[in-house]
């Protein structure tokens, strides 16, 4: 994926990852945020729904390969996954639809997000880092409305609701535009701990359940879009819709091993933006500078992942 041909796009996102790296830490290889994940892999099939929504290719097909990413929320890769500042959580689903060609979705365990905009997010993460967010708070209620929302530690990943962040553009074969917004909901149920009950768990607790979970048996979640109606706000991620709204089935998710933790895998860039004929994103300004700041992230993990290739290459060389 290209970056934004906005100089000031680019700027911005390059602004985000270094104080994203500022607040935890450079940790070479990791992602500045949601650096501790676990990749497991699977298919998609479509709802018969969806075809409504859009004339996406996935929805096209029966089956679809899948590669998805459960994540704490932080910069710190050792996080434990109890900590308060491990969550939201994230679910990245990638879709395979070619050779080089797929679409994805990037979402997290709480509905709406901190700041309407790029900018926004980076002064708020500044005053963060400074130890001053109050001060931005007090401006910014939106901003406020997000942290005081609760977000409970899951019993499991296979037992927590994600939901995109933004809303996107569906079309279907016949040029009815909708927008809607991603939700992804487990099949086993949601169900979360209490706190004391949190505290009580393993620093890797959801990584260690996961992995035996997915041994044992498919992991299936469905994907849903809410769609909006008249009047409804679409460009704004703070600004959530009536749970009123209908919701339309998308498809379901079916994971069943751990995906390989190899060089091609430890590369993938999620990309927030669809870039799929019948869904394209809204007028919601982060998704230019999200694009931007996860293409640029992922070229500083991918030369360090090509590193750590190269010097493994280098010891395995007989010596004569």
């Amino acid at each position: 994926m290209p970056l934004p041909s906005d100089e000031k796009i680019v700027q911005l996102a390059n602004e985000l990852v270094k104080i994203f790296q500022t607040i935890a830490g450079k940790h070479p290889g990791y992602r500045p945020a949601h650096a501790k994940g676990i990749l497991l892999k699977g298919t998609f099939a479509s709802a018969r729904e969806a075809a409504s929504l859009t004339h996406a290719p996935h929805v096209q097909r029966k089956s679809t390969p899948v590669v998805v990413r459960f994540s704490d929320g932080s910069g710190l890769p050792m996080i434990p996954d109890n900590d308060p500042n491990a969550s939201p959580k994230g679910f990245a689903i990638r879709f395979y639809l070619a050779e080089h060609v797929h679409t994805d979705i990037v979402s997290h365990s709480t509905d709406g997000f901190f700041t309407k905009n790029g900018q926004d997010l980076l002064e708020f993460l500044r005053a963060v880092g400074e130890g001053n967010p109050p001060a931005f708070l007090a401006k910014h209620p939106e901003t406020l409305a997000f942290i005081q929302t609760p977000k409970p530690n899951p019993v499991s990943f296979a037992m927590e609701e994600f939901f995109a962040v933004s809303a996107f553009r569906f079309i279907n074969q016949n040029g009815l535009t909708r927008y809607g917004r991603y939700r992804i909901v487990p099949r086993a149920g949601l169900q979360h701990l209490d706190d004391e009950t949190a505290k009580s768990k393993g620093a890797n607790y959801l990584f260690d359940e996961i992995k035996e979970r997915v041994s044992r048996g498919p992991i299936k979640f469905d994907i849903q879009v809410q769609v909006a109606e008249k009047g409804d706000v679409v460009n704004d991620s703070t600004v959530r819709w009536p749970e009123s709204r209908p919701v339309i089935p998308f498809g379901t998710v079916t994971l069943t091993e751990l995906a390989p933790d190899d060089e091609a895998h430890k590369k993938i860039i999620f990309d927030a933006t669809p870039r799929v004929e019948g869904i394209e994103p809204s007028d919601d300004p982060l998704f230019e500078v999200r694009a931007a700041a996860y293409l640029l992230a992922g070229r500083e993990r991918r030369q360090t992942v090509d590193s750590q290739a190269a010097a493994s290459l280098a010891n395995a060389q007989p010596r004569s």
